[in-house]
């Protein structure tokens, strides 16, 4: 069912009753878009030893190994997710497809994890390796730094046993299923 109005400074409160129940009923595309990125991510190498999508599927195998729970695991599978989009500011772009439905440490963990990062390669640019410091007393610290160091950074090896896009399927069908915030 759609509504009729074409301009919103004209819709009924009814209109917008009906649109939220439509939203609703269509939440699980969330979770087939959200797919649909994580595969196209096979086609983004960049120099790597793995295309991007093996990266993020690695990196969630490590996180479920060290039993990070359904939030935790889906965000790492998605963190570099943005790079579907554009390399660049691929941290903001994945936190903020994940903010509606993770805790908000989890959020900020993918919002900074470049940084984080870059202790183990920033000097290679001239840049300060130690950036990550500058969170240092936020609460997310800790979390970060585990992402970053014992799952993100090390998962870029062609011969590890990665689990598929289809063994984190349910994860990420569940996680995109509910939104905490609009």
């Amino acid at each position: 069912m759609t509504t009729s109005f074409i301009s919103m400074d004209v819709s009924t409160g009814d209109q917008w009753a009906q649109i939220g129940v439509e939203t609703v009923k269509n939440q699980s595309r969330v979770a087939d878009r959200v797919l649909a990125m994580l595969e196209s991510l096979s086609e983004v190498v960049d120099g790597f030893a793995v295309d991007q999508l093996t990266h993020c599927l690695q990196t969630a195998t490590r996180a479920e190994q060290a039993g990070a729970d359904d939030e935790l695991v889906v965000a790492s599978l998605c963190h570099d997710i943005g790079k579907a989009v554009s390399v660049p500011n691929h941290p903001r772009i994945a936190a903020e497809i994940l903010r509606p439905y993770v805790r908000p440490e989890v959020t900020a963990a993918i919002l900074a994890h470049q940084d984080f990062q870059g202790r183990h390669y920033y000097a290679h640019f001239n840049m300060d390796p130690n950036l990550r410091d500058r969170y240092r007393d936020e609460p997310w610290y800790d979390l970060a730094e585990q992402f970053a160091d014992e799952w993100d950074q090390k998962s870029f090896d062609p011969d590890f046993p990665t689990e598929t896009l289809a063994h984190f399927e349910p994860k990420v069908r569940s996680v995109f299923a509910n939104p905490h915030v609009l």
